[in-house]
């Protein structure tokens, strides 16, 4: 069983960063990347990194804003010049087939993180 822990979320004016970090128990077997969700939006994957290659992966709206990166089994995702539109539920996301690179299904969650951008 994999466990992910995420953390980093708050509240940052527009144009602010925040760094997000996701703190899983292995990283050698999964792929694992970033969702979010907001109110009445569908999830949708943001940034995902493979572990059998390094391949990542970026939304269209955060490309050039968002920087995923990984150390050992810890994954973080540095997020500059945020918009309002950023405001969402964070969750870091896992799965065992590598193909499954930001897309769903996944098969480990965490428990997700708040991160508001507002004036």
């Amino acid at each position: 069983q994999l466990q992910l822990v995420e953390s980093g979320g708050g509240l940052v004016q527009p144009g602010g960063s925040l760094r997000l970090s996701c703190a899983a128990s292995r990283f050698d077997l999964y792929t694992i990347g970033w969702f979010r969700q907001a109110p009445g939006k569908k999830r949708e994957g943001v940034s995902c990194i493979s572990s059998s290659d390094g391949r990542t992966y970026y939304a269209d709206s955060v490309k050039c804003r968002f920087t995923i990166s990984r150390n050992n089994a810890k994954v973080y995702l540095q997020m500059n010049s945020l918009k309002t539109e950023d405001t969402a539920v964070y969750y870091c996301a896992a799965n065992r087939l590598q193909s499954r690179l930001c897309i769903l299904p996944q098969d480990y969650w965490g428990q997700g993180t708040q991160v508001t951008i507002s004036s």
